[in-house]
């Protein structure tokens, strides 16, 4: 059976490793010692609470999506064209870029500093507002 690190966690679940840590001392996420005192998580335990974790996320205030792979972050900057339009969001250590309709970034108001959310499916790069 597979055991994780805290760190090798931490990535997984797109979290810092203080964060699973922190997890684990609240009993979250049960944890055991290896033979040096390392701190390792089992792998079925790792997935079930990584399920747990998305369907506490689902359940937070978001709106509903078919998109699944979310990049929260903040647009960095709107390149508008008489009829196209870019938009770039700085999400984590991610670029992502997304072509759209001029009308589609006027009716959202998308604009520099704003959170948003790129949605990726397939090839389209979705925008949600914040």
């Amino acid at each position: 059976m597979r055991s994780y690190t805290i760190g090798q966690a931490a990535r997984l679940l797109s979290v810092s490793p203080d964060t699973v840590r922190r997890w684990a001392d609240a009993g979250r996420i049960p944890t055991r010692r290896d033979e040096a005192g390392k701190r390792l998580i089992e792998g079925p335990d790792l997935a079930a609470f990584s399920v747990t974790l998305a369907a506490e996320a689902s359940e937070a205030d978001e709106p509903y999506t078919t998109a699944r792979n979310a990049f929260p972050g903040i647009i960095t900057a709107v390149k508008l064209g008489d009829v196209a339009a870019q938009v770039e969001i700085q999400a984590g250590p991610h670029r992502l870029v997304s072509l759209l309709t001029r009308e589609a970034v006027e009716e959202l108001g998308l604009a520099v500093g704003m959170e948003a959310v790129a949605r990726v499916k397939a090839t389209n790069v979705h925008i949600d507002r914040g």
